[in-house]
Parts: C-alpha cells; structure tokens; sequence
C-alpha cells in the first residue's frame, strides 16, 4: 500500500513526536531556508533534486521523506517526481513552511 501523495502539518508532526522514521527535506532557496526553516530538516532546493536523487533513494529506504516547500506547490512537483523516479516513500506537506507555521509551530516566522 502506497502512502497518500500529501501528509498535513499537523499529522508530520504528530509522527515525529512518536517517533517515526521521518527526514523533512526542505526544496525551498537558501535565501528562503535563511528567513524561515523547520529544526532538523535538511535544505535541498528543487534545482538540485535530480543531482540527489541517490542520496534521497537511500534515505527513502530507511525513512519516510516529507518534502516542503513555501506553500505546497514545488514540494507537490517533487515529490510526484520522486515517485516517478521509483522513490515511493515520500509524501509532499500540505501547505508547506506556511501551514506548518500557522498550525503547528508559530515560532517559525512567516514571509
């Protein structure tokens, strides 16, 4: 069974307090990651996915991948990507870094 192409902010965050395997790949800009990031997610921006792709598939085997962007639209392209790629344990969150501000963590600024 495959996991739904989109995870809400709350849901990730609830599978992190229990501590599921989850790694969150942030696909937004540095100059974005500098204004606004999620503690312990790791920047790859959306440029450089296919130069990743190993490095994704391998953390892929072992974890579940919640990609982010800003507002959901490039983390939804990469994620669909990945999947077409063979890499089917990632999700996009809904709404990105935005959402997760307001629903999860008003301590991460907006812009």
């Amino acid at each position: 069974m495959s996991l739904p192409l989109e995870a809400n902010p709350s849901e990730v965050k609830s599978r992190i307090d229990a501590g599921d395997a989850v790694v969150l790949i942030d696909v937004r800009e540095p100059e974005e990651f500098a204004i606004s990031k999620i503690a312990e997610s790791e920047l790859i921006p959306m440029r450089t996915i296919p130069q990743q792709l190993q490095h994704l598939e391998a953390l892929a085997d072992s974890t579940t991948l919640i990609v982010f962007c800003h507002h959901g639209m490039r983390s939804m392209q990469v994620t669909q990507w990945l999947r077409q790629q063979g890499v089917e344990n990632c999700q996009s969150m809904a709404g990105g870094i935005d959402y997760w501000s307001t629903s999860v963590d008003p301590g991460v600024p907006r812009y």
